[in-house]
């Protein structure tokens, strides 16, 4: 079994546990083990193991995220400007379409209408792992298109984060940050390769970050925008070894971790019937039906018009597949919906159901119509 298919799997069964675990007798343990007060914290701000999962290991998610982001950038899909054409549209039409989808279901009353950016998420994990489990019936161009665009998507997530779910700064420890910050690019820019002074202005970030009233993830993907891709003298490049050091890690403890500790609903309070309340049927429908559009529709209407061609060696049936597989919102969908209802914990748990629901009916059938497209026949080759 591949890596992709293993690491979507095991996020399958990561989420199925949570379900139990909060719907069982198990549920009281599995509330205490993620929330009850620890007895000591060097991070007096990081006061339970939840809160230590989704401040501290999620901002080594977002670090890893953010190096990708930047090799892609540099030295990637997206670094040629007729490559990046198609991902980036694809990517915005899939945040924009799914949004307005949500406000369009669930209305636009206090405070329903902050989970908008819930469903505008792609899960790149959960969704390549499925693409993992049809093997070579995908061609390698729709696996790289899905990722390209799940790059940007998480790009755009992250700027949503920073600008629509960020409380009042603390001037002094934004000041700090800055300082660290300045610090880190000072390093890029007299091209130090020194990973120790990195990684401890990178914690100094992060620590500011978290006390400045910014989501202390932004912290992740900022200090990975300061890690050099050019190599070293000795010929080793950093962001590439952090990012292939990391990503086993990513895929295969913090994302399942934070599934674990984010995916358990208690239906109690809600039950089934609760899927069809504003917040998770504007949730599930965002991602089944918003992302399908936006990214479908986008890349048929770039391709007519000629603005840019549909990936090589990929039918309209497997593209529509691919579209229907970035419904999958999981990882930043659940992160997304924890900040966007701070004070509302029914809220949170009804937008779990949603991103559970929406991210099932995609993954159900993106796997489906790409199991059972055919590839486009190869051009007959000249005599």
């Amino acid at each position: 079994m591949g890596g992709d298919a293993a690491s979507g799997i095991l996020l399958i069964l990561v989420a199925i546990l949570a379900m139990i675990c909060a719907n069982t007798g198990w549920s009281y343990a599995y509330h205490e083990l993620f929330h009850h007060e620890l007895a000591w914290t060097p991070v007096k701000k990081l006061d339970s193991l939840h809160l230590w999962i989704n401040d501290a290991l999620m901002a080594v998610f977002f670090f890893v995220v953010g190096l990708e982001i930047k090799r892609e950038i540099l030295d990637g899909e997206l670094s040629n400007a007729a490559k990046r054409r198609l991902p980036v549209l694809a990517a915005a039409a899939g945040m924009v379409m799914p949004a307005l989808i949500y406000l369009l279901a669930a209305g636009t009353s206090q405070p329903i209408h902050r989970g908008w950016a819930i469903p505008a998420a792609t899960d790149i994990a959960f969704a390549v792992g499925v693409l993992g489990l049809l093997g070579n019936r995908v061609p390698p161009a729709l696996r790289l298109f899905l990722l390209t665009v799940a790059i940007v998507d998480d790009l755009g997530a992250v700027a949503i984060i920073a600008v629509f779910y960020t409380a009042q700064i603390k001037f002094l420890w934004g000041i700090g940050a800055l300082v660290f910050l300045g610090g880190l690019i000072l390093l890029n820019r007299r091209k130090v390769f020194s990973l120790p002074l990195y990684l401890l202005l990178g914690l100094g970030l992060w620590y500011c970050v978290l006390n400045s009233g910014i989501h202390a993830t932004i912290a992740g993907v900022v200090f990975a925008f300061t890690i050099p891709l050019k190599l070293s003298p000795s010929g080793d490049s950093m962001l590439l070894r952090l990012e292939h050091a990391l990503a086993p890690w990513n895929s295969y403890l913090i994302v399942p971790l934070f599934g674990f500790a984010n995916a358990g609903v208690a239906l109690g309070g809600i039950g089934l019937s609760g899927l069809f309340d504003p917040v998770p049927l504007g949730i599930a429908l965002g991602l089944f039906l918003g992302k399908q559009i936006g990214i479908f529709a986008s890349i048929v209407a770039a391709d007519r018009i000629g603005f840019a061609p549909r990936p090589a060696g990929a039918s309209w049936v497997q593209l529509w597949g691919m579209a229907v597989l970035c419904g999958i919102g999981f990882t930043m969908s659940l992160f997304i919906g924890a900040l966007a209802f701070p004070r509302h914990p029914l809220l949170v748990e009804e937008a779990k159901l949603g991103v559970l629901f929406g991210s099932l009916l995609s993954s159900i059938l993106g796997y489906t119509i790409l199991r059972l497209a055919k590839a486009p026949e190869a051009a007959p080759q000249p005599d």
